[in-house]
């Protein structure tokens, strides 16, 4: 693993979209409570735990960028040259919001496609009976191609806009060398990772899903099933459970509600529980946070290792996606947000690949298991025209 590269002139990726407005973003993220936006790249770093030791000793001001769904595979970690900060959720600028165009964007492939995905989760469904598993997350993904060359940040714009939060992100994947040299991260996650201020410390963990409907009685009706459903509040338990044992050692004191709340996206319902605490050792960084808590049974299952054995074994590499990225700063301050609702930009802004995932449990049914991952595909194939 490359442990850090010297990015030298290197302007950022933007830079071969010729007509991007000159303030244009390398890196943003966008949130509801706060947002960041960089430019330019002074450095990349493949390796977090040296990055996060380099922001510890001041090195930097601040790293920017993307953790993979496997952590023993390269990171995507830039020192960016210049950085923008907000209190609020990013604006998309006009230059995006003019091109409401389509996109001439078309699904080229869908890997694995819904008849074989309802085969793997129910064989996922048989392995949990038999074994110690007790939760796998599987995903399955679209590989997408446009007529033309497409700028990655209209696609960001589009998911701010779209999102209720306005929540979105873009990172780019070059610092991971090989194939991921030029490419972008786009996507509109509403689940917050981890998130450091000072010495306070929050997690917002959703799992547990259900697809909401046009109709306002039916997606009413749905949001109480989601809320009454045993199936999600087990999935769900997983998830709190594994972020609180990973966080308790950490804090003096650790705020862990008994019964998740309702967060809904244009797409979703989700149950999500807020969990604060106050650290006990300020040293922790936000990037520090977000390696020990990631990954989450939200995103791999439970137990991690199982899981991700499991995960390995059927899908195609992730890479990037069910993620984290985020940013941190030389105070130890920042937020990661996992790497959900997105996509895989090339280099060229010629392909991309989307994902979408569900958690699977004992009693999860295979077919409502593929109608949840298209539900969930549906915010960047929205942005996309698709």
């Amino acid at each position: 693993m490359t442990a850090q590269r010297d990015a030298g002139s290197l302007d950022g990726p933007g830079r071969r979209f010729r007509d991007r407005p000159e303030t244009a973003p390398d890196f943003l993220l966008s949130r509801a409570h706060g947002s960041v936006r960089t430019r330019g790249m002074v450095a990349g770093y493949a390796d977090p735990w040296l990055a996060a030791e380099h922001l510890r000793r001041g090195r930097h001001r601040m790293v920017v960028g993307a953790l993979p769904f496997n952590t023993d595979r390269p990171a995507a970690l830039t020192v960016p040259r210049e950085v923008v900060r907000s209190a609020q959720p990013l604006e998309p600028p006009a230059h995006y919001r003019a091109r409401r165009g389509r996109l001439g964007a078309r699904i080229t492939a869908e890997d694995p496609a819904p008849p074989e995905h309802v085969e793997r989760v129910a064989a996922a469904v048989r392995t949990i009976g038999a074994s110690g598993l007790e939760k796998v997350v599987l995903a399955r993904a679209v590989e997408i191609a446009f007529d033309a060359p497409i700028d990655p940040l209209l696609l960001a714009a589009r998911l701010i806009d779209a999102s209720p939060n306005r929540d979105g992100f873009v990172a780019d994947l070059s610092p991971a060398g090989g194939r991921f040299a030029g490419r972008l991260l786009i996507g509109s996650s509403p689940e917050m990772l981890v998130r450091r201020r000072g010495t306070r410390v929050e997690a917002f963990p959703l799992a547990g899903s259900v697809a909401r409907c046009r109709d306002r009685a039916e997606d009413e009706a749905a949001a109480a099933r989601l809320l009454a459903s045993r199936k999600n509040h087990d999935e769900h338990f997983f998830v709190v459970e594994d972020i609180a044992a990973n966080l308790g050692p950490l804090c003096r004191d650790l705020d862990v509600p008994e019964d998740p709340v309702l967060l809904s996206t244009s797409e979703m319902h989700h149950l999500g529980t807020p969990i604060r605490g106050e650290l006990r050792d300020p040293v922790i960084s936000a990037l520090d946070l977000a390696l020990i808590v990631h990954p989450t049974p939200a995103i791999c299952g439970t137990p991690t290792e199982s899981a991700m054995g499991v995960i390995e074994a059927v899908e195609t590499d992730r890479g990037f996606y069910a993620g984290a990225v985020g940013w941190c700063d030389s105070a130890g301050d920042g937020e990661f947000v996992v790497a959900i609702r997105c996509a895989e930009v090339d280099a060229g802004g010629t392909a991309a690949r989307a994902w979408g995932g569900g958690g699977i449990v004992a009693d999860s049914d295979p077919e409502e298991e593929v109608a949840e991952t298209s539900a969930k595909l549906r915010t960047v194939l929205r942005a996309m025209g698709l």
